[in-house]
């Protein structure tokens, strides 16, 4: 499954256990469609995780247009009323990134591996992020 949309807030990473962090990023994904003859636009927002190495979050920030590839699954919790509850997240196996990261604050990312002359830009698992 792929989607393509936009992060809503810099990437953040978080510890699991001992031996293993996920990277954690929201992004917005929009839809056009038409009512009645009238232009309407709808956002959904996705949580999104990335198991394969914290090193791509520093990349991956706000208001970047990234498309994804991955499955969505279904987590369930336990709210603070005591109310079973779920959620879905998208599990990112590969990041497509269209447009460039913000981190160096100019645009210029010579030194960003996912957009330094590789093949379309598209972020496969590999040792720099493992």
């Amino acid at each position: 499954m792929e989607i393509t949309g936009r992060l809503v807030a810099d990437a953040t990473v978080r510890a699991v256990n001992a031996e293993k962090n996920v990277t954690g990023f929201r992004v917005a994904v929009n839809r056009h469609y038409k009512s009645q003859g009238e232009q309407k636009e709808e956002t959904a927002y996705i949580d999104c995780t990335y198991w394969r190495g914290e090193g791509i979050a520093p990349f991956l920030t706000k208001g970047m247009l990234v498309q994804l590839s991955g499955f969505m699954t279904a987590e369930p919790w336990v709210s603070r009323d005591g109310e079973p509850k779920a959620s879905l997240r998208f599990r990112t196996d590969e990041i497509n990134m269209l447009t460039k990261s913000a981190k160096n604050g100019t645009g210029d990312n010579k030194n960003n591996p996912k957009q330094a002359g590789d093949k379309k830009g598209v972020l496969k698992p590999s040792e720099q992020f493992n």
